[in-house]
């Protein structure tokens, strides 16, 4: 092979090696820089703090787990724990939801405009990847404008990375957010039934006595209280 040819081989694989280093690392947790190495390990629900486990029990029928990431975003964890705590979430609808993306909640007017009474949070990009079940704040386009809303990955968005702040995974129940109906917003969306800390000990819902939500209920309906 002429050298010209050899050099530009190897130019090519080089792209391509860099690449699989990296999904190796992602794969088996670990990366050469200990301060990306921290935060790519996998969801360790058993070691985790009970205040730091927070479940979402959706109408589509169980209970989703994750498990919250003080150590990166500690100030969007805890205004998810502060509006968990306050039953924000409870009732509240999937708006937004996007085949091979995510799912978005956490809106109270179901527009996707709205959000708490509280002050809007500043951004803690970090280097926690988002792979799938990966839990981040949802924002305008000012990057300091996470307040309440938040989303759920389907697949890695690697390009979502340091742009959006990434605060959970999900390590349970994974299948409930796959069958949330897909639309911006859904015709029947799926919604939030109960939002808890797993320190506060809440039972999950009746979920066979849970009726469909469709658009000719209001939010307040939306938003009434869940009763088991």
């Amino acid at each position: 092979m002429p050298k010209l040819l050899k050099r530009l081989a190897v130019l090519l694989a080089i792209p391509s090696l860099a690449f699989a280093a990296q999904a190796q690392e992602l794969k088996e947790g670990v990366a050469a820089d200990p301060a990306v190495a921290v935060v790519i390990q996998p969801p360790t629900p058993d070691k985790a703090e009970p205040d730091n486990v927070l479940y979402l029990d959706v109408s589509t029928g169980g209970r989703v787990s994750i498990q919250l990431y003080p150590e990166i975003a500690p100030n969007h964890v805890e205004r998810i724990k502060t509006l968990t705590r306050e039953g924000f979430y409870d009732g509240i609808i999937f708006h937004r939801v996007i085949e091979g993306f995510m799912a978005q909640t956490g809106d109270p007017t179901g527009t996707g405009t709205g959000g708490s009474e509280l002050p809007d949070v500043a951004a803690e990009f970090n280097k926690f990847p988002h792979l799938r079940g990966s839990v981040s704040m949802a924002r305008a386009q000012e990057p300091n404008s996470a307040n309440s809303q938040f989303f759920v990955v389907f697949y890695p968005r690697f390009s979502l990375d340091n742009s959006y702040t990434n605060f959970g995974r999900v390590f349970a129940g994974m299948q409930f957010i796959d069958s949330i109906p897909r639309g911006e917003p859904p015709a029947a969306p799926a919604r939030v039934l109960q939002a808890s800390l797993k320190s506060q000990n809440k039972p999950e819902p009746n979920y066979a006595a849970v009726a469909p939500v469709d658009k000719a209920i209001s939010v307040d309906q939306l938003n009434a209280p869940i009763t088991n």
